[in-house]
């Protein structure tokens, strides 16, 4: 499903947990939790991703289904290939959804992203984008100029 659009300000609370916006919430895919037959819980998991700007990612598992299958395709006797799959898969972690709505960061999450208390979320279609607002406002600042050239490179 996905179609993430949009942002919000939010606040990460003393926990390091995050309230993901109701709009964004509204789109996920829960897995059924089944036990004797019976439904025990609707789980909504999602993967977390250090990026290399230093933000975090926020993918439902349906999206990073795909980004799995192609870093699987990576051949392990690549050198090239197997630093990109222990790159990926040591900067993700999975996440649960609580009954708030919220997620839990970890600290190397935080800091990754120098998030301390306010957070940015930027919906991006298939991703949830988490930033520290001055961080990216720097980043926006500083790539404004960029913009047009950019578009016109790729549209």
């Amino acid at each position: 499903m996905a179609g993430f659009i949009g942002k919000e300000r939010h606040s990460v609370d003393e926990k390091g947990r995050l309230m993901i916006p109701a709009r964004f919430r509204r789109k996920f895919e829960p897995v059924v939790s089944v036990a004797g037959g019976e439904v025990v819980a609707e789980i909504v998991e999602l993967y977390i991703l250090k990026a290399p700007d230093r933000s975090i990612e926020l993918y439902e598992p349906f999206v990073w289904a795909g980004m799995r299958k192609s870093i699987s395709g990576l051949s392990d006797f690549n050198p090239e290939e197997r630093l990109l799959k222990t790159l990926m898969y040591e900067s993700l972690e999975t996440v649960e959804l609580d009954r708030q709505g919220r997620v839990a960061l970890s600290r190397e999450f935080l800091e990754h992203a120098g998030i301390t208390k306010d957070v940015m979320i930027i919906g991006a279609d298939t991703k949830m984008i988490i930033w520290d607002p001055e961080r990216l406002s720097t980043l926006l600042q500083e790539s404004a100029a960029r913009f047009a050239s950019l578009a016109s490179r790729y549209f």
